[in-house]
């Protein structure tokens, strides 16, 4: 990869078990969590009993010269030299969309082996120390535990966690897990546990002696207990929907490594090569990056009926769970890869929609705060909070798109009767949007928005597929019409002098991007026309920054997922590559050294806010649009 990234995956699970290098020279800094808080590991070679440091930061060690730092969706993988040895590390979590087991499973790998460079034999011992970072929000906040890993024939490690266990205390955003516990494992009987004490801190450590040319193979873990609170009921994780046990969960991880390995590596091989062939080379290394994050941006559980739940939070942009607008840009990741997991991202909306506490006729916004989905935490001021047309038309478009993917309009179907009415809803109000928010709500509220009334004539053009699909023409084409109405009056009313449109309908001189119309082309529903689109691209181009489009006129600052969506319209790959490549840039070059932002400065790359959201799974947008055509 030539992307330099902002930040490096290597522990990437949940929302909660996040471990990242924010250099990419990973013995530089300290791992952190996806937060920016420290979460210390520590990995360590003493080779002929002289020890140095490959992984995080001890400035009393010796550090290996890194030669080499590799990223692809599902592993990262860096090599190292001392005078006598190189040694690799790789780290893997095996995310794997359509195994529901394995992507959920709470297991994370690091792969170690080194060979010999002056062709001598050499005493090399690995050890890897972490720190109570890791199950506590704060260090040193509680007294935690040690305990010796016991039932893992094979296998030796030990846990740590907080000595006062409350599954699902407390929501927030800039939180860490203050429950459950971490285990530091490695496979094999030679391994030998401790623990030491820094800076009042109370570290694990596991070292264990290693042979040339074969792995030591270590095992992080995480057992949450309970992982989401879900309208009363606490809910396990999707991989122990059986009762398996962590201890368990561990052993099958260890002993099926190198299959897994390869399903790993044969899934990111393929998913860059599709993506170089949709969006050129720098296209595809954004989608290796954001992959991970994007799925550990989330939580699967099952509900009482054994239904999908996947369960996003809003990271650093205030820690809301199951955001509909956070949704909405994330989907084109997961209608490639596994549908179902949608269908899971929009249960708990329709669930929340019909309860006596949603008293609204438009769709929610979020159904609560990470991980407590007990409703919405607005108090008295709930509907100044609220995003009614961008909602309804984000789940109408989302539901359309299920459809599609899948062949089958029958999750709608048990939704239809609100579906009708959040399509009512846009029909009604939809048009020239009345002051209020939209999923681009740190911008303020913005009347008579000529993006957001496009989305509305999105939702409703999804209403007619849906109703297509579930055999009713009748309905279908007066949907249809509707729709063709409402898109003729908005290209008699939105375009400006220069035949592109204007930000909002009554603001002549301005700009933005026209993102919710990216689905009349992936669609071919023919709302509007590619020579529109073409005007529209063309004068965005006017626009850019040196690190890409701006958003809309009112400041420097661009969303990268509503970037790709603006560039998928293009008419050619060319085109499409001149979006991409500052925006390349801005990530490669940002000062920001923390997870993927989506909000960033056209002008300086700096992060805005957000970083490591679900919505970077917007990215993969041309590469959906290019498999839909097929």
């Amino acid at each position: 990869m030539k992307l330099r990234a902002p930040a490096v995956p290597l522990i990437t699970v949940d929302p909660y078990f996040s471990v990242w290098s924010p250099s990419t020279t990973l013995n530089a800094a300290r791992t952190m969590h996806w937060t920016g808080k420290n979460n210390s590991i520590i990995g360590t070679v003493t080779v002929d009993g002289k020890q140095y440091s490959f992984l995080g930061y001890h400035r009393d060690l010796h550090k290996m010269i890194q030669t080499s730092l590799e990223i692809d969706a599902l592993s990262t993988t860096a090599t190292f030299e001392t005078a006598e040895i190189t040694l690799t590390a790789a780290f893997t979590t095996p995310l794997l969309p359509h195994d529901l087991h394995r992507l959920t499973r709470p297991v994370s790998y690091m792969a170690l082996s080194y060979q010999s460079k002056d062709g001598k034999p050499h005493e090399v011992v690995a050890s890897v120390s972490a720190s109570e970072e890791l199950c506590l929000d704060k260090p040193c906040e509680s007294p935690v535990e040690v305990k010796v890993l016991e039932g893992c024939d094979g296998i030796c490690g030990s846990r740590i966690g907080n000595t006062v266990q409350k599954p699902l205390n407390r929501s927030g955003d800039d939180l860490r897990i203050d429950w459950g516990y971490f285990y530091l494992c490695v496979a094999g009987k030679n391994g030998v546990n401790g623990t030491s004490t820094y800076h009042k801190q109370t570290l694990l450590t596991l070292t264990a002696p290693m042979t040339e040319g074969k792995e030591t193979l270590y095992l992080f873990a995480y057992d949450d207990v309970k992982s989401i609170e879900y309208f009363g009921r606490h809910l396990c994780s999707y991989w122990n929907k059986d009762g398996m046990t962590v201890e368990a969960a561990i052993s099958e991880a260890a002993a099926e490594y190198t299959a897994v390995k390869e399903m790993c590596d044969a899934f990111s091989a393929k998913l860059t090569a599709d993506a170089e062939a949709a969006g050129g080379e720098q296209y595809a290394e954004l989608l290796t990056l954001a992959y991970r994050q994007v799925i550990a941006a989330h939580k699967l559980v099952l509900d009482e009926d054994g239904e999908v739940l996947f369960i996003s939070k809003e990271c650093f942009s205030n820690g809301c769970a199951a955001t509909v607008d956070v949704s909405y840009p994330s989907i084109p990741m997961f209608l490639l890869y596994n549908p179902e997991l949608v269908k899971g991202m929009m249960r708990p909306i329709y669930k929340y929609a019909a309860t006596d506490a949603w008293k609204f006729d438009f769709a929610p916004h979020d159904v609560g705060q990470y991980p407590l989905l007990n409703g919405q935490v607005y108090g008295e001021n709930a509907l100044s909070y609220q995003m009614p047309v961008e909602e309804c038309g984000n789940m109408l478009i989302m539901e359309a798109n299920v459809a599609l993917a899948t062949g089958s309009a029958d999750f709608a179907a048990a939704h239809l009767d609100v579906l009708k009415g959040w399509c009512d809803y846009l029909l009604q109000y939809g048009a020239d949007p009345a002051d209020q928010l939209c999923t681009d709500d740190f911008a303020g509220h913005l009347a008579h928005n000529c993006n957001l009334s496009l989305k509305a004539v999105m939702g409703i053009t999804g209403m007619s597929i849906l109703m297509e699909m579930l055999g009713d023409k009748a309905a279908a084409a007066d949907y249809r019409k509707k729709a063709e109405d409402m898109a003729a009056i908005w290209m008699a009313t939105a375009i400006d002098a220069d035949g592109s449109g204007k930000l909002a309908f009554d603001q002549p001189g301005t700009y933005s991007m026209k993102y919710n119309m990216v689905w009349d082309k992936v669609w071919g529903t023919g709302m509007f026309s590619q020579e529109f689109r073409n005007t529209e691209l063309a004068s965005n181009e006017t626009h850019f920054n040196d690190y890409g489009m701006p958003l809309d006129s009112r400041a420097d600052y661009t969303k990268s997922d509503w970037l790709v969506w603006t560039a998928s319209m293009a008419e050619t790959k060319a085109a499409f590559e001149r979006y991409i490549a500052p925006m390349w840039r801005a990530f490669h070059e940002s000062e920001s050294r923390v997870p993927m932002t989506d909000w960033y400065d056209t002008v300086t790359a700096r992060i805005v806010t957000f970083q490591h959201r679900s919505v970077q799974g917007g990215l993969f947008m041309k590469l959906l649009m290019e498999k839909w055509k097929k």
